[in-house]
């Protein structure tokens, strides 16, 4: 390949036919990065969840929360969308944990109520934005779509340096990071980060081994957004990439959306390069752009 052909050339060069906005943050961990539109606000859509989880862990670290609390699922607290609180009704228990992992897993949108309203819906801004330092991230609302738009707002590099975190072990503290990337892990919805990966490397099921590489990740997607972002690893290590897109012509949500499409092109293309590079998004001693 001609040493001017950038990583950051070639997803440019993949992206020209897509009639949308997408940025692009990917971190090796170990120095590299690329980042194209990583400074601009988003609608987070439900990857504010991943924010509210560690305002969670961060609060119960502090003593100010427990996860082991019983919340009670109110009336008001009800919201159409993803979930499995629906089926178990009004009146239904959990602890506080169980809520934050439901909130992530399947993005049940009534255990994220659930959750903003035992810690506080200024207290997670709180936690988010002066505690945590994720300053343009914001929780604007708790989830009543029927009431407003905008849910929260966010940027690619903020989303990646909180999965950073997580992935070292820096995210509130080393015990809360483990678990919260454990809950991350069985997230249902990583479309666009795996859609194009190789599934023999992802699904080791038929042999009892561990996966090659596996995703812990947290997407969303309303009408002005599609995103995603995960921790990916891989047998050389870990690696963070977040896709954010807006201003497609779209709004309907549907397995081949070109959101999908072209998230998953970029996220296969990140993956060839750090297999490649075993590890790093650039040769290791090489400067971006000379290898």
């Amino acid at each position: 390949m001609h040493p001017s052909m950038t990583l950051e050339k070639r997803i440019a060069a993949e992206l020209y036919p897509y009639r949308g906005r997408m940025s692009v943050v990917a971190d090796d961990l170990r120095g590299g990065r690329v980042e194209m539109g990583g400074d601009e606000p988003f609608e987070a859509a439900s990857v504010i969840k991943a924010f509210i989880l560690a305002a969670l862990y961060l609060e119960a670290e502090r003593g100010r929360a427990s996860l082991s609390e019983m919340l009670t699922y109110r009336p008001e607290q009800y919201v159409d969308g993803s979930g499995m609180l629906r089926a178990l009704g009004v009146g239904a228990q959990l602890k506080a944990a169980d809520a934050a992992t439901l909130m992530i897993i399947c993005s049940d949108n009534i255990a994220a109520n659930m959750l903003i309203d035992y810690l506080g819906l200024e207290n997670i801004n709180r936690c988010i934005q002066t505690q945590l330092g994720f300053a343009q991230t914001v929780l604007h609302n708790s989830l009543h779509f029927d009431r407003y738009e905008k849910l929260g707002t966010t940027t690619p590099n903020e989303y990646a340096r909180l999965l950073a975190q997580m992935a070292k072990g820096e995210l509130v503290s080393r015990e809360a990071s483990a678990a919260m990337l454990a809950i991350l892990r069985s997230q249902h919805y990583n479309t666009m980060l795996t859609r194009d990966f190789p599934p023999y490397y992802l699904d080791c099921e038929e042999t009892g081994e561990e996966e090659l590489i596996w995703v812990a990740s947290k997407s969303g997607s309303m009408d002005a957004c599609r995103n995603d972002g995960g921790i990916v690893h891989t047998p050389y290590g870990e690696y963070v990439i977040v896709l954010m897109n807006k201003e497609f012509g779209d709004i309907l949500e549907y397995n081949d959306h070109p959101a999908l499409v072209y998230g998953a092109r970029i996220s296969r293309m990140i993956l060839d390069q750090v297999l490649a590079c075993e590890g790093r998004l650039y040769p290791a001693g090489a400067e971006r752009g000379e290898g």
